[in-house]
């Protein structure tokens, strides 16, 4: 056995010399993150039996091949199990490299996707915190407006109370002016400037009415709006704290486990473009109840600054023919006073000239007796001496 030549002596060192180039050839790399150990599952090898009949009792027989090997067979057959032990150790050398490569290759793909994963999320954050801003910026622009609104509705209901008093005066005043005497019933400056200053205040009334009612539509419009951004800045924040949970997360977090059914798009999802839209309509559609708001604000500003000087003008008109309608009224009432002096001294002096007439009367009245009895006298003459002559028409 000395002499003979083993057969894995010319193939360790071709062996050794491949080992050896694939260890040139192959540089070290980076071990990659050591994982768990587990069982591998156990394969079963199936060897194909020889079809060669065996001897019987470990004898040859005469005329028969015998079923044992010769050494060439022998040294051929372990030849060929080392070559085909070196190529299948080669192949292993191969594949052990080119899995060391991909799992290195893998361990750096999942680091940079957990980065850019990560990257993302922090880029996430800045738009949720952004959006979650502007809206949490606009409710409370959008409720210091609705209370800005509320008090111009509390001053709308005041200057609506205090129109009750002025229109009772003038209603009052009316139907005062109603009761007047024939002669003096007439629709004087004074009735028309009345009337005029109660068809204000109705008118006033109204739309200060009116306005109240916009006010308070306008004010359920701002706190639906302000609900709605409340709604979508709670779903911001709530996202917020999600997603800054989700970046603190690492590969040797301890809170990390597998969860199958996250791994899906669900139905209702919306996209990057609809998720701002909607933050952007809730934002848009907030500044316009605003604008709404102010201008409604104005708007009542105006009104009440309008109806107080109307209402200031007309009470002045009104004043004016009042005052004008009196100096009248003391005018013709100097002047009748005075045509009353004269027609009371007149009618002093008419009855003193009755009675100086009735005295008159009562002095001729011997004259007329005289006169008479003179008549009655010469109403007795005799015959022709009844004459009618001058001292008878005398």
């Amino acid at each position: 056995s000395r002499g003979r030549p083993s057969p894995l002596g010319p193939a360790q060192p071709a062996v050794a010399a491949l080992r050896g180039g694939s260890a040139m050839a192959q540089p070290e790399e980076p071990r990659p993150a050591v994982l768990p150990s587990c069982p591998l599952p156990t394969s079963i090898c199936h060897v194909a039996r020889s079809e060669r009949p065996r001897s019987c009792c470990g004898m040859a027989m005469a005329g028969f091949r015998t079923a044992k090997y010769q050494v060439p067979e022998w040294q051929r057959r372990n030849a060929g199990v080392c070559s085909k032990a070196v190529s299948a150790g080669e192949e292993a050398e191969r594949g052990r490299a080119e899995a060391a490569h991909l799992m290195k290759q893998a361990a750096a793909s999942a680091q940079r996707a957990q980065e850019y994963s990560r990257a993302t999320l922090g880029q996430r954050l800045q738009d949720i915190q952004f959006w979650r801003v502007e809206l949490q910026k606009e409710i409370m622009d959008l409720d210091n407006e609705t209370n800005l609104l509320a008090a111009q509705k509390l001053r709308l209901e005041r200057a609506l109370d205090a129109t009750e008093v002025p229109y009772a005066v003038v209603i009052d005043n009316l139907e005062c002016r109603d009761r007047r005497q024939p002669p003096d019933l007439v629709i004087d400056e004074v009735e028309r400037q009345l009337l005029k200053e109660a068809d204000l205040i109705r008118d006033i009334r109204d739309l200060l009415k009116r306005t109240i009612i916009q006010a308070t539509t306008q004010i359920r419009s701002n706190r639906i709006q302000k609900e709605n951004c409340e709604l979508d800045w709670s779903d911001k924040v709530e996202t917020f704290h999600i997603d800054d949970k989700c970046v603190g997360y690492r590969s040797d977090s301890t809170d990390v486990q597998f969860h199958p059914s996250s791994v899906k798009f669900e139905e209702d999802a919306s996209t990057p473009k609809s998720w701002a839209q909607f933050s952007h309509d809730n934002i848009s559609r907030a500044e316009q109840e605003k604008l709404a708001s102010v201008q409604l604000r104005s708007l009542i500003n105006n009104i009440i600054h309008d109806a107080s000087e109307d209402l200031r003008m007309q009470r002045a008109a009104v004043n004016e023919a009042f005052d004008s309608h009196c100096r009248q009224l003391d005018d013709v009432k100097f002047r009748l006073e005075q045509h009353l002096q004269q027609i009371l001294k007149d009618i002093g002096e008419e009855e003193a000239n009755i009675a100086r007439l009735k005295k008159a009367i009562r002095d001729k009245e011997a004259h007329l007796k005289v006169a008479h009895t003179r008549l009655y006298d010469r109403s007795f003459r005799p015959n022709v001496e009844l004459c009618r002559d001058e001292p008878q028409f005398r």
